[in-house]
């Protein structure tokens, strides 16, 4: 009778702290969105203090700090508020708005079919693909037979067993969600971190291997993680695009330097007491046909398509549509499968590219590059602050979030910086130019990890009972750092795409 007494007063609990939140999120934040929205709506465009700034480019400015705020404080659902951002841009800045706003007079007109294409941008299908293929991979088992051939190599060593975890889970987020490869993970991990001694602080090393790992291992490619693709995107926008392969050759290096950094550093704070560790990863049941045969074929030629694309030419987000095209025409990806498909994503991600698309149809990009003294700023304390912003606001709000708001905005400042009759334009193209600019932010998205909040394989990780937050926030602050650091001088000086 207690326990249910106890279980009844924990739900009322949950239920008046869930209350309060709603009520702050409805009547506090929300008003004040609002009310900052509606003032940079309505004030006259001299406020702003730019020259011949438009009506249209001043409800971009508004609907900029409204998406801006929404992400912020999560007062609807992110993807919600990216498709709220298409519909109000569409209703207020296209040629086919609402009439008596979107006029002539007004300034300039985007197309609407530029927003609406945002929803089918080239990269939106590139992150399509890719999810079709981590689907498959989990539905006809490819994820588990690869989990247990990677991992054989690496023994019942402790330390080995750690950095094998860390790399395979790196490879998966490559190719995978982060969310998903941690939680595939966190499965085979499950029985190990019950195996062991409690007062091994290995299994806090163990445990925290699955989000360092997810998180790095999302740089590695341009369809490991939300911010790549939205970097990807805009760097092909400012005529500077960037391959797949391209991508891939400069950043995984850089994901395995930060994963033996990692392994380390998990090493030094949480040392094994146990002398050996067993997996049991189970095999994969499903039995082999013809169907499995045909998804590992498409799988692989995927990614070797992705990878030789200066030989074939053919572009990666093409590719992408590739296994989709292949795998409902043999009908092994069904409409049920569909519906595994992240949707959610794909549509925060389309926000951030209709921002983008705002900024520039209406020529908001080329006032704000001509009203800000960009090209006379210090190139690296431009580059510096722009990651610190980014990262900082990747700990508190989804990395997806934070690239959709921040690379639009920052693709301005690149190319004010990147006019050749710009002062700092030299030292400029001498860090990498807009390629090293562009894909540094979507590093230091990557990288933020100090809290069960910042990323959800960090929220993965929190849920074993076994990860302080001090711990997390140790070790993630000290791989953000050394993150920062080397990727700053990995993609200006050592390895730039220019």
């Amino acid at each position: 009778m207690g326990g249910c007494i106890f279980c009844a007063n924990n739900i009322q609990f949950n239920q008046n702290m869930s209350d309060k939140k709603f009520n702050v999120k409805y009547c506090v934040l929300l008003p004040i969105v609002l009310i900052a929205t509606i003032f940079l709506w309505a004030v006259p465009t001299s406020f702003f203090g730019i020259d011949a700034l438009t009506a249209t480019q001043q409800r971009v400015i508004a609907l900029f700090v409204f998406a801006a705020l929404m992400w912020i404080f999560e007062i609807i659902p992110n993807w919600t508020t990216s498709l709220l951002v298409i519909v109000l841009s569409l209703l207020t800045v296209s040629n086919k708005g609402l009439g008596f706003l979107c006029t002539p007079e007004a300034g300039k007109l985007v197309n609407y079919k530029d927003l609406m294409a945002s929803f089918a941008d080239p990269v939106v299908m590139l992150f399509l693909g890719g999810f079709v293929l981590a689907i498959m991979a989990e539905k006809y088992g490819l994820d588990v037979t690869m989990a247990r051939f990677l991992l054989k190599p690496f023994g019942k060593k402790p330390k080995m067993v750690l950095l094998g975890f860390l790399l395979v889970i790196s490879i998966f987020s490559m190719f995978m969600s982060n969310t998903a490869t941690a939680a595939m993970m966190l499965a085979f991990l499950a029985p190990v971190l019950a195996a062991l001694p409690s007062d091994d602080k290995g299994r806090i090393g163990l445990s925290l291997a699955i989000p360092v790992a997810a998180n790095l291992g999302g740089i590695g490619t341009p369809i490991g993680t939300p911010p790549n693709a939205t970097a990807v995107r805009f760097l092909e926008d400012a005529g500077k695009a960037v391959g797949f392969a391209d991508w891939t050759f400069r950043m995984v290096p850089y994901v395995l330097i930060m994963i033996l950094f990692a392994w380390i550093l998990l090493q030094i704070f949480f040392p094994f007491k146990s002398k050996e560790v067993v997996l049991n990863i189970p095999e994969n049941k499903r039995k082999k046909d013809w169907k499995t045969t045909v998804v590992w074929v498409t799988f692989i030629g995927t990614i070797l398509l992705w990878m030789t694309e200066q030989i074939h030419h053919i572009n990666s987000n093409v590719v992408a549509l590739i296994p989709l095209g292949v795998l409902t025409a043999t009908g092994i990806f069904t409409k049920e499968d569909i519906k595994e498909i992240n949707w959610s994503v794909l549509w925060l991600v389309a926000g951030g590219f209709a921002l983008g698309t705002a900024l520039q149809g209406t020529g908001l990009a080329k006032v704000l590059i001509e009203a800000i003294p960009f090209g006379s700023m210090s190139v690296v304390v431009v580059l510096i602050v722009a990651g610190l912003v980014c990262y900082f606001l990747s700990n508190f709000i989804s990395n997806s979030a934070t690239a959709a708001l921040l690379i639009p905005i920052l693709i301005v400042v690149a190319e004010g910086m990147a006019d050749p009759n710009a002062a700092n334009n030299a030292s400029f193209m001498a860090l990498g130019g807009t390629q090293a600019m562009i894909s540094f932010i979507a590093v230091c998205a990557s990288i933020a990890m100090l809290f069960p909040i910042s990323t959800p394989p960090n929220a993965i990780a929190s849920s074993t009972g076994l990860v302080e937050t001090k711990d997390m926030a140790k070790v993630g602050i000290i791989v953000g750092v050394v993150g920062f650091v080397l990727g700053f001088f990995w993609l200006t000086k050592l390895f730039p795409f220019a």
